[in-house]
């Protein structure tokens, strides 16, 4: 049965940082693109950053929304079958749940930020992120 498990969020002070995890089983991370998303309360859900699968060459690609490029990063630990979303320099309007997607389609070439074009269809559950004094 698939599963995906976010973890990591929680309290933490403006200017602090935070690494989200997003675990897995019945899927193999490394061969999929898996976006990390964010919904505010009264907001839409917001596309973050995103990693595609990792090619034969072993590189794989990223993508990032301009409202948070250069503080947030992703990376992949395949031993662990878990991508991480690693935020600096947060702000209070960074509070948010925070979810990630994984990709139904193992071939894709890239990954997406568009959370409604049918390409995530595994979700996790989410995790908290307050950012406040």
């Amino acid at each position: 049965q698939l599963q995906i498990v976010e973890s990591g969020g929680g309290l933490v002070q403006p200017g602090g940082s935070l690494r989200l995890s997003c675990s897995a089983s019945g899927v193999t991370l490394d061969y999929r693109a898996v976006g990390w998303f964010r919904q505010a309360p009264g907001k839409e859900r917001e596309g973050l950053i995103c990693i595609s699968r990792t090619w034969s060459n072993g590189r794989s690609y990223t993508n990032q929304a301009d409202s948070v490029k250069g503080r947030v990063t992703i990376s992949r630990d395949n031993a662990k079958n878990t991508v991480y979303l690693q935020m600096d320099n947060l702000r209070p309007e960074d509070t948010a749940v925070y979810y990630c997607a994984v990709d139904w389609d193992q071939w894709a070439m890239d990954c997406t930020l568009q959370y409604d074009q049918g390409r995530y269809v595994h979700w996790g559950q989410g995790t908290q992120v307050t950012v406040s004094t």
